[in-house]
């Protein structure tokens, strides 16, 4: 039997970009649109965080993590509002921790259980996973390395950017108390620092680079879903050559 669009693989669409580059509203948005699911791989990162808290284990110890890595039970929901929950090890109770892993306190830890790259190797594998077993038409994927490492081989992925100023201004109106020039410093020192680590003014090859800094929420939105219609448009003919 022939494969159809419909029952082929759910199509990935990976999004990488800068502090304030929108990535996360305007990816939101386009898969609500799209009828996709939207995967926030950051969740992941805190729930483990959480979980390492709740159960006493040393974030800063790698082999630790993957020990309670192998055996927590970690779900998200991938339409609608985006409910995190997790079961720790030897428990039965699915917690859900949507609300707590947003806190100053567990945000302040991520970066100790980002650091381990087994373990970054291993949530990774977990995101691909949750997509493959999705039953979506699509899954759009957005977060840090999204386009080089998660998945790497997306039929779609886009490096969203735009200038520092104008991130500055959208991040500005979001943050009550804080100045444009405030905004603006802590963007530039934010892409200084990610900067030695991963180049978000030079998409990779076979990325797209979509610059906002011209558009407004429902053209950068709509430049998402141009990128990926133009890439499910393409499928089906893909399919019946490898045939």
């Amino acid at each position: 039997m022939g494969t159809t669009p419909e029952t082929l693989d759910p199509i990935l669409v990976a999004i990488d970009g800068p502090a304030g580059s929108g990535k996360s509203s305007v990816s939101r948005a386009a898969a609500e649109q799209m009828d996709f699911g939207i995967l926030d791989t950051g969740a992941a990162y805190r729930a483990l965080a959480w979980a390492c808290r709740e159960t006493a284990v040393d974030p800063d110890s790698e082999p630790a993590v993957l020990a309670l890595l192998d055996e927590w039970i970690y779900t998200i929901s991938l339409r609608g509002e985006q409910r995190v929950q997790v079961t720790l090890p030897g428990g039965t109770e699915a917690h859900d921790v949507s609300a707590v892993i947003r806190t100053p306190e567990i945000s302040a830890q991520v970066s100790r259980i980002s650091k381990h790259p087994d373990v970054r190797v291993r949530l990774n594998n977990m995101f691909r996973e949750i997509v493959a077993a999705s039953g979506l038409p699509g899954v759009v994927i957005e977060g840090r390395d999204i386009t080089t490492v998660v998945a790497p081989d997306a039929p779609v992925r886009i490096l969203m950017t735009a200038s520092p100023e104008v991130r500055a201004t959208r991040r500005a109106g979001e943050l009550v108390g804080e100045s444009h020039e405030q905004v603006l410093a802590d963007i530039m020192a934010r892409d200084a620092k990610d900067a030695a680590v991963v180049n978000f003014l030079t998409p990779a090859p076979g990325v797209t680079l979509i610059d906002t800094s011209d558009m407004n929420f429902g053209q950068s939105i709509q430049a998402v879903i141009d990128t990926v219609d133009e890439a499910r448009r393409a499928r089906p003919s893909n399919d019946k050559e490898q045939r």
